[in-house]
């Protein structure tokens, strides 16, 4: 017999072979019809049709919606690009304030790409080597003054 109407469910379900189809105790008549040829018997008309779970998938995700994107504040990201500049003129202690200095323009260039992450990041190492190199630089001064004051000829 020939099928009448349109198979139910989706092409993804229907382009199966019957051998890989689940089996279901419920067909709908029209898609047992098509699937393969069967003899027709009173109970059909009184199956009810079973949807495909594609179908119903594809009317959910058919909603429009709106995406906005938001794009993070960078103008908190501290660069620490004057304190790094003051370690390299005045305290560059092992070449750390030049580190510092180079660290922090690289803050800005992410800043400007909107990479936050990398932005947070690089200003923390920019931080870590502005400290290190203004604790170091100040504790040499220290001892500079402390042996000025007390030369080691009087111990």
């Amino acid at each position: 017999r020939a099928p009448h109407g349109p198979p139910q469910g989706c092409f993804a379900c229907i382009a199966k072979p019957p051998a890989l189809q689940p089996a279901s105790p419920i067909l709908a008549p029209s898609s047992a019809g098509y699937l393969m040829e069967s003899k027709s018997c009173k109970g059909d008309s009184l199956r009810p049709a079973v949807q495909c779970k594609h179908f119903v998938e594809k009317k959910t995700m058919t909603n429009p919606t709106t995406v906005i994107e938001i794009y993070p504040d960078t103008t908190e990201v501290n660069d620490y690009y004057l304190w790094s500049i003051f370690n390299f003129v005045y305290l560059n202690f092992c070449c750390l304030g030049f580190i510092a200095l180079a660290y922090s323009l690289k803050v800005r260039d992410k800043k400007l790409l909107n990479d936050l992450n990398g932005a947070v990041e690089d200003a923390k190492t920019a931080r870590l080597f502005n400290i290190t190199s203004s604790a170091l630089a100040t504790f040499c001064i220290i001892l500079i003054f402390i042996f000025l004051r007390y030369p080691l000829t009087d111990y």
